[in-house]
């Protein structure tokens, strides 16, 4: 297990404060969005209408095209007006520069793993020990596919609302028939996309969680029938998929389509928030439903498909 440079009570201070210098130095390029709600299968879905992603492209074309410090790998060096702290010997923590969510934070490898690599247990230990320092959504989307768009490996989180929230597929989330001591991953009623879903207590020590998250993740992907490829002697994902680690438990969906009619998804639409980045994929998304479009994008064909 990799050494803990994260002091209990200090990420969330230290997470506030970068935001407020990398605001102030022009680091940080929030997106502004609108927020909808659309009712669909029992989920309150969130759907963001980003109102100026085409600056989030414009800006990253010119970082990349203008400046010495744009290469293929943002993450050495991180940006240090970013860079919130270390987490381990073997984590960082790195604020998402085209944020759409206040306080979006990147959980980095300290070195460079490919975003294709399986997760191990110093990556499930340094997610659980931010999670654990305040009520938060943590996910991960393996490969382009599933929503990713940087190859160096990274999980991610978004803060929850205060103590007790949750994501919005929570109703159905409740319906899964799973315990808490050694649960085999099961379906989640009213999901009707191939997904796993197994519970995790996240109290206790990070050490032994991240062990026992760990080895549920690994009988998800068996569970929705993804295994392990070796490249250079290192075990990869044998295709997309996306993870969410939420106050519920675990929930793995395999992923088929990067978008669907134009809408891109990540792993947090499959917690019931959508992104979109016009009135007409709005539209898109109120005509199929919310719901419908994540079946689509986990591999389900929609009537008269194949």
């Amino acid at each position: 297990m990799p050494h803990f440079h994260l002091p209990p009570g200090t990420l969330w201070p230290a997470v506030v404060r970068k935001t407020s210098h990398a605001l102030a130095c022009g680091a940080l390029h929030p997106i502004e969005t609108t927020t909808s709600f659309i009712e669909d299968c029992g989920v309150c879905f969130v759907v963001r209408q980003v109102s100026s992603l085409a600056r989030k492209d414009k800006a990253r074309r010119q970082d990349e095209a203008g400046t010495r410090r744009a290469q293929a790998d943002p993450f050495q060096p991180c940006d240090p007006d970013l860079l919130v702290g270390d987490i381990s010997d073997s984590h960082l923590a790195v604020l998402n520069k085209f944020s759409v969510i206040d306080h979006h934070l990147l959980i980095v490898t300290r070195y460079f793993a490919p975003q294709e690599a399986l997760l191990n247990v110093a990556d499930f230990a340094a997610l659980l020990a931010c999670m654990a320092e305040y009520p938060s959504l943590g996910f991960y989307n393996g490969g382009r596919i599933a929503g990713s768009s940087q190859p160096h490996k990274h999980l991610q989180t978004v803060p929850l609302a205060g103590a007790g929230s949750t994501v919005p597929i929570a109703p159905l989330l409740a319906l899964a028939t799973t315990g808490t001591g050694e649960p085999e991953p099961c379906s989640v009623p009213g999901l009707g996309f191939p997904h796993a879903f197994a519970a995790l207590d996240q109290t206790g020590p990070v050490d032994v969680l991240a062990r026992i998250a760990c080895e549920r993740y690994y009988r998800l992907l068996g569970a929705v029938g993804l295994g392990a490829v070796e490249v250079e002697g290192e075990p990869h994902q044998s295709a997309p998929y996306n993870l969410l680690v939420m106050p519920e438990g675990m929930l793995l969906v395999p992923r088929r389509a990067a978008e669907v009619e134009g809408v891109a998804l990540n792993a947090l639409g499959f917690a019931g928030t959508l992104f979109v980045r016009n009135a007409a994929q709005m539209h898109t998304i109120r005509q199929l439903g919310p719901m419908t479009i994540l079946r689509r994008a986990a591999g389900v064909a929609p009537p008269g498909r194949a």
